[in-house]
Formats: structure tokens, sequence, C-alpha cells
């Protein structure tokens, strides 16, 4: 396999030592969560190569950029990652369960503006060859219930919590939030091409009850002839965009 890193504008992704590679779920989350409440603390849950706190970083000023990683190569990975590029000193990534991180963080009554997370989201009894892509993938690793309730108790009353999911799992997503007072406030449903069906929601939640701002978005018209759409998202980063 070669080591040769993912380049975007910016900054290079090194993924030898993970099972999950650069993929455009992560991307998408990293383009579109909104930071017009200006965080100034942004926490990534299941940071894998630590894509998206690297997206963060690009886009915004936060100070402080956590991430926290459960797999262990996973987590050796995103620190690679994170001390090669030029904003190391705003990255961190805590090697441990999200859980066992709300734990310690909330004891401590510290808060995050942003909190952005890719999560697993096979929910299927199913397995993969790969341990470590089984706990990436699947939802035995962290639940949804878990997720959203660890978010509830350390977002800020003003926060933000922004996902990506399938898009077959969004109604029952959003219940879960609602009942940890988390309420969606925009969402863009994803589609592959024009003729594909819907495929990913991209969520943001907060404590506050909004009307919902609705948006789809198609990433191709035909293979690798993207939409206005998706360059426009996407060019900040992607060098051939």
């Amino acid at each position: 396999m070669s080591d040769k890193p993912f380049q975007f504008k910016e900054f290079s992704i090194y993924q030898e030592k993970t099972s999950m590679k650069v993929g455009t779920d992560a991307v998408l989350l990293g383009v579109w969560t909104s930071l017009d409440n200006f965080p100034d603390k942004i926490l990534d849950i299941g940071s894998g190569t630590g894509i998206i706190s690297l997206m963060l970083a690009q886009r915004s000023d936060a100070e402080t950029i956590d991430a926290v990683e459960i797999d262990e190569n996973a987590y050796e990975q995103s620190v690679e990652n994170f001390e090669k590029s030029i904003w190391a000193d705003r990255l961190y990534c805590y090697h441990c369960s999200f859980e066992e991180f709300v734990d310690e963080i909330s004891s401590e009554k510290e808060t995050y503006d942003l909190i952005v997370s890719n999560p697993p989201f096979y929910t299927e009894n199913a397995e993969t060859p790969s341990e470590s892509r089984t706990k990436a993938r699947f939802t035995s690793a962290l639940s949804f219930e878990d997720l959203l309730l660890g978010v509830s108790k350390i977002l800020t009353e003003e926060g933000v919590f922004s996902t990506i999911i399938p898009f077959k799992e969004e109604n029952d997503f959003v219940k879960l939030a609602n009942q940890n007072n988390l309420f969606l406030n925009k969402v863009c449903r994803v589609q592959g091409n024009p003729t594909s069906k819907l495929k990913r929601s991209l969520l943001s939640f907060s404590f506050q009850k909004t009307d919902v701002i609705e948006s789809n978005l198609i990433i191709e018209t035909e293979r690798h002839q993207y939409t206005k759409e998706y360059i426009n998202l996407t060019k900040d980063f992607y060098i051939k965009m």
C-alpha cells in the first residue's frame, strides 16, 4: 500500500495506519458545517485521520480544536496529521471513548461551541473482516443514543452540533436528538447524481427551536462531472476543483 498522503490545498492526510480512508462524507461535513456562531472551541468526535478537524482549522479562527478517537491506529494517524499541519498548535487528539471523554469534560464543566461527528452508522448485524473497520463503521462502537446524550452534556447553550448520517436514518436520528433537547435547524440531503436515491443527510442541531432550513445537493451530473454546487462547496480544499 502506498504511503503517499491524500493532498488537499493547504494540508495533507496520511492514512496508511487506519482502515477508514478519506471519503466524501467527511469532506461534505467539513465544508457544510456552519461557522456562523464563530466557535472558539470545537470538538470532532471520532476523528479518524483528523480530516474534519483540519478542515475546520482551515475555515475558522477557533483557538481550540479537540478531537476524540477510540481506535489506537486512527488516534496515532490523527496526531501525525495534526502535527504536520500549519495549525498544530490549535489541534489536539484524545485517545479514549466518547463516553469517557464526556465524563471527564462534564465533570470539569467544560463545553464546546461547535461539535461535529461523522459517526459510525451501520446498524445491521454484520461484521467486516477488519476489527478496526468494524469499530469505525458500526454503531456497536458508539450508538446514536450515546452520541446525542454526550453532545447534549458538553455543548454550549448557543452551540451547534453538525453530523452526516444515511438519509434513511434521518427521522429516527432527529427524534433521538429531540429527546436530548437538540432541535434540527438545518438539513441538506445529498444525492450522488440526479437519478440516484437520496444517500446522506447533513444535519445541524442546537438547543434552539427554529424553522428548519432545507436544501438538496447533487454531487455529480455523471461520473467525475461535478455540479457547480459541489465544486463551490469543496473548491477551497480539493486541488483539482
